[in-house]
């Protein structure tokens, strides 16, 4: 296979120092070549470097796409990006990318849209937004489970309290019973 080729490239590092962001970019471009040239057609795979994941999906017509993610990313959100991505490149642009023999030279502004969008995988994926409802909710339910378990052994305490209240109480209604009937007046 020949050394892919860079058709469009939108990147977010503004988390970064300028001085860093020419190296970054580099280091992306290399990844994304690398990756892409070693992922077979019609396969998706996710490679880590240091604290970081590629993600590239290399279609059976030989378009490619890559996507660089910290751990935290959710895999199947980032190839779904791809895959959008991918289809709406390929009826915006059409064959022509076939065609292209410069890094760089096709234009294709959406790459931006997409790379907002997807900021946040719960905004932008339905599954993993609820995913992420149903933990919290799970973990509100483990909570008032708990609290109610809590409350249930306060409970229990306090029953345990007024048994012995009673006990108590029924002793000393005898003991004065007692006490009363050695003063009996008549």
């Amino acid at each position: 296979m020949a050394d892919p080729l860079q058709l469009c490239m939108a990147t977010d590092l503004s988390s970064f120092g300028f001085f860093q962001r020419q190296g970054l970019n580099e280091m992306l471009t290399f990844f994304s070549q690398t990756f892409v040239k070693r992922t077979q057609s019609g396969q998706r795979q996710s490679v880590k470097h240091e604290s970081y994941i590629v993600h590239c999906y290399l279609r059976p017509d030989g378009l490619a796409g890559c996507v660089t993610t910290d751990e935290e990313y959710p895999a199947r959100v980032a190839f779904v990006m791809l895959s959008q991505a991918l289809d709406e490149f390929q009826t915006d642009v059409g064959v022509r990318w076939k065609d292209a023999t410069q890094p760089d030279s096709i234009s294709f502004p959406k790459l931006e849209e997409y790379l907002q969008k997807y900021q946040d995988p719960t905004s932008a994926d339905k599954i993993t937004k609820i995913q992420k409802d149903l933990d919290e909710t799970t973990e509100i339910l483990h909570k008032t489970i708990d609290s109610v378990l809590e409350r249930g052994v306060k409970l229990d305490d306090l029953v345990d309290r007024s048994n012995v209240l009673s006990s108590q109480s029924k002793m000393f209604y005898k003991q004065a019973k007692k006490t009363n009937s050695c003063c009996i007046i008549s």
